[in-house]
């Protein structure tokens, strides 16, 4: 006996949810075969227990909970997880990108932010005998997404700074600058 096609949902989670696992109930209606031979829709309601560290396309299957068919097996129940866009980080792999804007006067004189991190941990970094340069990236090793089936593995926290540079200077501001940079170091 053939089977009848999967029913396949997506399964919408945020960077919390896979970073940290939770449980995510899932409703959906489904077509059965009475004993007469009609088909009828059914609302079906499952849980999901989503693992940290679970990426967008994983896939969840609840054999048999799908479509039915008359002269058919049960198709399966698949959900797809999607991942949520996130105001702060973006998931690349198993790390986790910030962006932090560093206005120009503190990318040169030193500088200090905080942040949380998904599993709501603070995490400082300081800058105050460093320059910091256009297109630097901080890398935080094991701050990242957890690798699923990989206990206690994590990926990454890459920081990406971008220079905000200031929208105009007058005259004496330009020479003011032009006087103190060129004494600096430039290697």
């Amino acid at each position: 006996m053939r089977k009848a096609p999967p029913l396949e949902r997506k399964l919408e989670c945020t960077l919390e949810e896979l970073c940290l696992g939770c449980k995510k109930e899932v409703k959906f209606t489904r077509d059965v075969v009475t004993k007469n031979g009609s088909i009828v829709k059914k609302e079906v309601s499952q849980m999901v227990l989503v693992k940290p560290g679970w990426k967008k396309g994983h896939r969840v299957t609840f054999e048999g909970m799908g479509d039915e068919r008359p002269g058919c097996l049960p198709a399966d129940a698949v959900f797809v997880i999607s991942e949520k866009k996130h105001p702060v980080f973006k998931r690349v792999g198993n790390d986790l990108v910030l962006k932090a804007e560093v206005p120009l006067v503190s990318a040169l004189t030193g500088w200090s932010f905080s942040f949380r991190l998904l599993s709501r941990r603070k995490v400082s970094c300081s800058f105050q005998d460093e320059v910091i340069c256009p297109g630097y990236e901080k890398v935080i090793k094991g701050e990242g997404m957890p690798i699923a089936d990989q206990r206690g593995a994590r990926g990454d926290l890459r920081v990406k700074f971008e220079i905000a540079f200031p929208k105009q200077l007058t005259d004496e501001q330009r020479e003011g600058l032009a006087d103190i940079l060129k004494g600096c170091a430039w290697d």
